[in-house]
């Protein structure tokens, strides 16, 4: 029935509009789509609705009451159904969104702790037992602190491009740390005897990377300066150390050596945990495993710092934290601390 066709009488306007009834009795408003086009079609301003006012003028004007009783009755039954289902789209909308706080959560991955850092730790609360303080100091060093203070002598092959990483700070020249020492030397000028501290961080050498080496490496170097320190003292604190460390079975030899500034000097191999002192490649099937130098403070070490080494004396040791870790935890390649591996990382993950 258009509008050309349609009888503009009472009974003609109610069959429209029953019509209309029907259709929008039979829409499926299922998504918000479906929504607007049910908006458009029945109540936007050109929809069939807005449509059937435009005829009510030609309605006699005693049926005019009637028919615009009729259509405001058909425009809320098509603004509620739109209303209702609306509502309806928005509350399945909202509830799709909506947070169940009864679920399990999902599982949260934990980091954990480098292993680098709960050996360091652990090493350092050791010491710590036993009254040895943290001192630290700055990875870019000159060469007072770095060399010429630890008694150095010019022509010492440490000095060389080889071993160190040398750097320009202006018209200075400066050079990555090559060992931890140099914060004892900061602390021995700084302070006055006794001493008893230790100096963990990282620090640099132009070295070739392997299984057992790195051009970066992470240490803790110890001090004791005190009246009549003895060498005793130094292998009784390097025994309780070993033994705290990797366990009452643990076993340390020490070997004559030569550093600048201890005298004498000892280089300290552990018995391998890696392989029970049975031989393996890391140990290079010895048995033994070099953890730490150590050795007397050279008198002209305690000199340089404005230390009394007829009054004083004192010991030094320095051990690489990789190589502890190594022995601790049997890892078998350096390599692997620093090349972030999630699977190797994640078995650190019980001693956050």
């Amino acid at each position: 029935m258009s509008c050309e066709t349609l009888q503009f009488n009472i009974f003609g306007m109610k069959g429209k509009i029953k019509e209309i009834e029907e259709e929008i009795k039979k829409e499926g408003l299922s998504n918000l789509k479906e929504l607007e086009d049910f908006r458009i079609k029945y109540l936007g301003s050109k929809g069939k609705i807005k449509g059937l006012f435009g005829w009510l003028k030609e309605v006699k004007n005693e049926e005019k009451k009637e028919a615009g009783q009729l259509m405001n009755a058909l425009r809320k039954m098509a603004q509620d159904k739109f209303d209702m289902s609306k509502e309806t789209l928005n509350s399945s909308s909202e509830d799709e969104n909506k947070i169940d706080l009864s679920r399990p959560s999902d599982q949260i991955e934990i980091g954990a702790r480098h292993p680098l850092s709960l050996v360091r730790s652990e090493i350092i609360e050791i010491f710590n037992r036993v009254g040895f303080t943290v001192s630290e100091g700055p990875e870019i060093e000159d060469d007072w602190h770095n060399f010429s203070a630890l008694n150095f002598p010019p022509e010492h092959p440490a000095r060389d491009m080889q071993d160190t990483f040398f750097i320009e700070k202006g018209e200075k020249e400066m050079a990555l740390r090559t060992h931890t020492s140099s914060v004892q030397v900061r602390v021995m000028e700084g302070q006055k005897p006794p001493l008893r501290t230790i100096s963990p961080g990282r620090v640099y050498r132009n070295e070739a990377i392997s299984a057992r080496a790195h051009c970066f490496f992470h240490q803790v170097e110890g001090l004791y300066i005190d009246k009549d320190v003895s060498f005793a003292d130094l292998k009784q604190t390097l025994l309780y150390f070993a033994k705290e460390i990797f366990g009452e079975k643990a076993k340390i030899r020490l070997r004559p050596s030569y550093f600048p500034f201890t005298e004498p000097s000892a280089e300290v191999d552990v018995s391998c945990t890696i392989c029970n002192s049975k031989g393996c490649n890391v140990c290079k099937y010895t048995g033994w495993l070099e953890i730490l130098g150590c050795g007397m403070v050279d008198p002209n070490v305690l000199e340089a710092s404005g230390i009394d080494s007829k009054i004083y004396s004192g010991f030094a040791f320095g051990m690489g934290v990789e190589r502890i870790a190594q022995l601790k935890y049997k890892v078998n390649d350096l390599r692997l601390y620093s090349e972030n591996d999630v699977r190797f990382l994640k078995q650190f993950k019980a001693g956050i």
